[in-house]
This record gives C-alpha cells, structure tokens and sequence, in this order.
C-alpha cells in the first residue's frame, strides 16, 4: 500500500495540538493555579495591545484633520497583530486557539466533553482576570482620558450597536465572530503544521492573522471582554447589551475555531477509514 501522507497532510497539526491538548488538561487539574495565571496574561496581552491599537488612531486622528485616520486603523491593526505573537511565545492561554485545540481533543476521543467545558471556562475565567487587573491599572491612571478613551468608548458603543438593528444586527456580529475565529486558527494551523520552520515567518502569520480581524472588524471575545471591563471601571457601561453582545461572539469564535477550523481539519486527516478499507491497522 502506497503511503497515505500526501492524501492526509495534517497530521502533523493534528499530532502537535493533541500533544498540546494533553498540557492543557494536565495543568487545569493539578496545576490549576498556573494554567489561570497564563490565562491571565494572555487576558493582560490583549488589553494592552488593544488599548495600543486605540492610542494609535488617536493619535494620527489628532494629527490631521481627520485625513489620516483610516491610515491610523490600518497602522493599529498592524501592532495590535503582535498580540498573538506575544501570547504565542510566552506561553499564555488564549480561549480562541483553544477552542480549536479542544474540538479536536474531542473529535479524536482525547478528551470527554466535561473536561473540554474545564479547561476553556478556566481559560475565559483566568483571560478575565488579567484583563480585570489591567482594566483595575488603567482606572487608577490617566490613559483611559483624552483621545485614547473617546476611541474607546467610540469602539464600545458600535460593539453594542449591533443590537439596534435587530435579528439582522445579531446575525451580523455572530458572522463577524466566526470568521474572527477562524482568521486566528488558521493562522495557528499554518504555526502548528510542521511546514514553517522559522520563527520569523510564524510571527508574520500571527500578525496577519489579527490583523485581518481587526482591520477588517471581526468580533474577538477575550478582547472584547478586556475593553468592556476597562470601559466598565473607566467610563461606565450598560452590562445587560455588553453581556448579551459576548454571548453571540463567544457562540460565533466557536464555531469558527472550533468547528470550522478544530473540527473540519480533525476529520479531513482523519485516516482511519482508509486505513482500515484497505486492511492496515489505523493509529493515531
């Protein structure tokens, strides 16, 4: 029988986030207190490169007559893009990639649904934390003053003005989460699928991944967490439209990363079937 690998050539992805999947379940138990404090940093990551891609239009908004602000999105989107790149190296947990490392634990039986349900409500609580400690730092300063904070609280009303448009401004943002999600995965896939050797070309990756999502306007739920949070102890705002508002993007990151990414590419390197048709013994 002639070698399969050309027919399934992720396995490689697969096998690097089943081994990852394996650490994560390992410390949500019995180093519980570790995993949130990377969770933590993920969630710290995030808000600050987020509140840096604010401060960024700000300040080419001010600079000009309003000419370059497009210019300033464009730049911000660029830097928030290191975000991932700094989670990624530094080892911090991210609910997003996760939700894609977790469904395909599920798809291959690595890990039950309950424990899936631990690890990334872990991940979410300690993203929280983080983003609640520097949201904590920024109310106990000036950088949500100025020109920094009307960008905030400008991107915090249009997150919330999905709902004034109704099923149709719903259906708008859990779109704009989905395809979030799945800009960050793939971009985590082309990290973990053996193919990209350098450290460099994986950096670009992340950047673009992020950037899309940003640039674009894609709905983040760990992001949006931190500046609804920073918003919250800053400036103020209506809890009831800002949870609903997370419940949609974090059902929409899922089943983008999760399903569409997580999922689609645990069953199209699945090579048991064939294995097993034409008389080999599948392995994992």
């Amino acid at each position: 029988m002639s070698d399969p690998s050309h027919l399934f050539p992720g396995k490689t992805f697969i096998s690097t986030v089943l081994d990852a999947l394996d650490t994560k379940t390992e410390m949500s138990g019995g180093l519980a207190r570790v995993y949130l404090m990377r969770a933590a940093m993920a969630g710290v990551i995030i808000g600050i490169m987020y509140l840096t891609n604010f401060a960024v239009i700000a300040a080419f908004e001010s600079a000009s007559d309003g000419s370059l602000v497009n210019l300033g999105k464009l730049l911000g989107a660029l830097i928030f893009g290191f975000a991932l790149v700094f989670i990624y190296y530094s080892k911090s947990e991210l609910l997003t990639s996760n939700m894609m490392i977790v469904s395909i634990g599920l798809y291959w039986r690595r890990i039950s649904p309950l424990r899936s349900l631990r690890v990334l409500a872990m991940c979410y609580g300690g993203n929280f934390v983080g983003g609640l400690a520097l949201a904590l730092m920024i109310a106990g300063s000036t950088l949500a003053s100025g020109a920094m904070g009307d960008q905030l609280d400008a991107s915090v009303e249009h997150k919330l003005s999905y709902f004034d448009s109704g099923l149709a401004g719903v259906s708008d943002l859990f779109f704009r989460a989905i395809l979030c999600n799945f800009m960050i995965n793939l971009g985590m896939l082309l990290v973990y699928n053996g193919l990209i050797k350098e450290d460099l070309t994986k950096a670009i990756v992340m950047i673009m991944s992020v950037f899309v999502f940003a640039f674009v306007g894609f709905e983040h739920s760990v992001a949006n967490t931190v500046v609804f949070t920073v918003a919250a102890l800053t400036h103020g705002i209506d809890y009831g439209p800002a949870l609903a508002q997370l419940g949609v993007v974090l059902l929409g990151n899922f089943v983008g990363g999760g399903l569409l990414i997580g999922w689609y590419y645990a069953y199209a390197n699945d090579d048991r079937r064939y294995l097993r048709k034409r008389g080999a013994t599948p392995t994992e």
